[in-house]
């Protein structure tokens, strides 16, 4: 454990102007209020945070931090409170320290709805100070150091999925690459640690076998760098386990194959010496092709800047090489840390250009917690916001937008901003009109096509990779789902009050508010349109005295759509889609009669009267909704149909039947063989049609030609 003359001697020796009596009279009131606490290794519990204020020392931080890490478990485990801190060692101080403690309260629970709230809160604690990061970042790296003294196995393998899932990658998205790398490895040694054991004897073994070639190819590289004029130095390693692993992971490749298992770093001065690094690397030894990137000329959004090679170099070595300036190394390595407090201020490290890229990441997922959705979400939204490698695209002027690999242009729409993702209709990549589902690459260029007509799709979501964009249309479809509920529960508590000759004006769905205990009419609509809220019931609490008609279906055969329509809900085919949906399989057409079922929290699925799965519904009449077409013959609409037909087995069989399809102005959405022998074929087409009628003509017309044998639509 550290002792506290070498704590603040640590801190003295990279910050003159530390206060170092604020530290002690920290370090004195941390040790009194832990008193005789024990840690699971058996060691007094004031030595954890004594070593994580160390761990911060190498990353150079200010005093407040410095101060927040020896204090951060004294709110947690001890009887401190915010306001004591506060009085002691300031209010800046005790802030940091409160926001430490809501995310060590994850830990507190496996919950993932609390583990996800809780993660909701530290999020808007760090996008106010991110030192509240930094401090839990180091408490989270000595937990892991000591991690095997926990007794749990099951408790050790859920902290170290924890640190995979979150801090890991959170301390890659601060830049402060020499954390993450040894929480990575140490939560892999826990996950997986016959992997890690077998690739640690493969590595030694390796090693071993090359003896002293690490440094032969640093000297060769260092030799050819100054005979080119360059002061440099470079240094070369051993990548961890858990990089090798991964790498193999994302290849698909074994150890065997694996080649550059080395990695070396070239410092230079300044960033033209950096390029002619770069020249004379090239001059000298072949490049791998494709495994180039210049992070300068474009930085990571944590600030990251470095020029990625790989070359077959020295010994015909496969050799990756990363070469920066000292202060770029400075930043690779201590990530947001290199240049905080202490040195800029928090204003000043937020305006850092180098750190733009990390303060906008953490601004939209502020932006993700201001526009609602659950925790569970914003915490599946964030760990894809943080595993992400990156592709860099250009919009039509030239800006450049900084997406994770395997993004789509949807998720460009939204980098660019969330309504130019809401109102995309299409996409030109490198001027080419492209399906928006298309991934893209580096240097893509990349032009949104936007109607303000339209409106997120569903079907985005299957694709989409930015959180950003999972969550805005998720935030677009919870809201157009709750309008067309509105409406769908206006128009069902007009028709029922219709058939009861009674006024639904909004003044008396009003009287219904307070009983049904609904904050608005707005509410109490959605309420009847989603099917958690019956139309029976809002009637009966306005006119207890006149109950309304019971539906079901022996009433709606027997109505056949004829004579009173009173009580009838209208579908067009422009208003079927999120509240009101065709049954799966079923396929009704207008020129039907339908029915409607209601079904709780998903509004109304529309059937066929004769459809046999009906049957299941029959005891529940207050489930059934009168519904009718409204189609306009003036625009007419296409629905889905479903056909089986059987077919000789014939040459030009199934061209005949597809052009008697095109023919009648149909199209063929999907063609499925379920059958065939030598002499027939049994097949399923989906086709768009107009109407029932339009169907009729087509299956009329397929039955008329030789070689089919039978044409019948399928009925569920």
């Amino acid at each position: 454990m550290l002792r506290q003359y070498e704590l603040v001697d640590r801190v003295l020796g990279y910050d003159p102007r530390a206060d170092e009596a604020l530290i002690n009279r920290a370090y004195v009131y941390a040790m009194k209020k832990h008193g005789s606490q024990m840690r699971a290794s058996g060691d007094p519990y004031f030595s954890h945070p004594i070593e994580v204020a160390g761990i911060l020392t190498d990353l150079k931080l200010d005093t407040a931090t410095i101060v927040t890490a020896i204090l951060h478990d004294t709110i947690e485990d001890t009887g401190a409170t915010v306001d004591e801190l506060a009085d002691l060692f300031g209010v800046e101080i005790a802030n940091l320290v409160d926001g430490v403690t809501k995310l060590t309260r994850i830990e507190l629970t496996s919950e993932r709805s609390k583990q996800a709230e809780n993660f909701r809160k530290f999020l808007l604690a760090m996008s106010n100070d991110i030192r509240v990061l930094l401090v839990k970042l180091a408490d989270r790296l000595h937990n892991m150091r000591t991690l095997h003294f926990i007794q749990s196995a099951e408790k050790r393998q859920r902290i170290a999925q924890e640190t995979m899932d979150i801090y890991a990658p959170l301390a890659g998205r601060m830049g402060i690459q020499e954390i993450r790398e040894e929480l990575e490895d140490l939560a892999f040694k826990e996950l997986n640690p016959e992997a890690r054991e077998t690739l640690l004897k493969r590595l030694n073994e390796f090693s071993a076998e090359s003896g002293d070639i690490v440094e032969h190819i640093a000297a060769d590289l260092r030799a050819k760098l100054n005979a080119g004029g360059l002061a440099c130095e470079v240094d070369g390693r051993q990548k961890r386990p858990y990089s090798v692993w991964r790498k193999m992971e994302r290849r698909a490749i074994s150890l065997e194959q694996l080649s550059d298992i080395f990695g070396f770093r070239i410092m230079v001065d300044d960033i033209p010496d950096c390029y002619r690094a770069l020249g004379v690397l090239h001059m000298n030894w072949p490049m791998v092709p494709g495994r180039f990137k210049d992070y300068i000329s474009t930085p990571k959004n944590n600030g990251y800047r470095s020029i990625h090679t790989t070359m077959i170099g020295p010994k015909q070595k496969r050799v990756e090489i990363q070469i920066r300036t000292h202060k770029m190394h400075e930043v690779a390595e201590l990530g947001i840390a290199a240049h905080w407090l202490y040195k800029e201020g928090p204003s000043g490290a937020e305006r850092s250009e180098e750190f733009a890229g990390t303060f906008s990441w953490l601004r939209q997922l502020i932006e993700m917690l201001e526009h609602g959705g659950s925790p569970e979400e914003f915490l599946e939204h964030t760990k894809l916001q943080m595993f992400s490698d990156q592709v860099f695209c250009f919009t039509p002027k030239g800006t450049l937008i900084t997406l994770p690999r395997g993004a789509t242009p949807i998720d460009f729409a939204y980098a660019v901003h969330t309504e130019v993702g809401d109102s995309c209709v299409g996409c030109k990549i490198n001027g080419r009109h492209m399906p928006l589902r298309s991934v893209l690459v580096n240097g893509d260029e990349v032009e949104i096509i936007r109607s303000q007509a339209q409106r997120p799709s569903p079907a985005w979501e299957a694709f989409v990779i930015t959180g950003k964009a999972r969550s805005a249309i998720r935030r677009s479809i919870r809201s157009a789902k709750e309008a067309e509920f509105g409406r769908l529960g206006r128009q069902i508590l007009k028709g029922v009050f219709e058939a009861a000759g009674k006024d639904a004006s909004d003044v008396v769905l009003q009287r219904a508010l307070h009983s049904l205990h609904k904050d608005d009419l707005d509410d109490l609509l959605a309420s009847v349109g989603d099917g958690t809220l019956s139309a029976q019931q809002v009637f009966e609490t306005v006119y207890p005295e006149a109950p309304a008609k019971k539906g079901g279906r022996r009433k709606l055969v027997k109505s056949n759509g004829a004579g009173d329509q009173r009580g009838v809900v209208r579908i067009t085919g422009a208003n079927h889609g999120l509240a009101i949906r065709m049954a799966t399989n079923s396929f009704p057409l207008p020129g039907e009669r339908i029915v409607g079922i209601i079904t709780p929290g998903e509004g109304v699925t529309i059937y066929p009267i004769d459809a046999p799965a009906l049957e299941e519904f029959d005891g529940e009449t207050t489930r059934w909704l009168d519904v009718a077409w409204d189609i306009d013959p003036e625009h007419p609409q296409f629905f889905p149909a479903r056909l089986n037909v059987t077919a000789r087995n014939e040459v030009g069989a199934l061209g005949h039947i597809t052009s008697l399809v095109a023919d009648y102005g149909s199209n063929i959405t999907n063609l499925t063989m379920t059958q065939r022998d030598s002499d027939f074929y049994d097949m399923q087409l989906d086709l768009e049609v107009r109407d029932f009628k339009h169907l009729t003509r087509i299956m009329s017309a397929l039955n008329g030609i030789s070689v089919v044998s039978q044409v019948m639509r399928p009925r569920r």
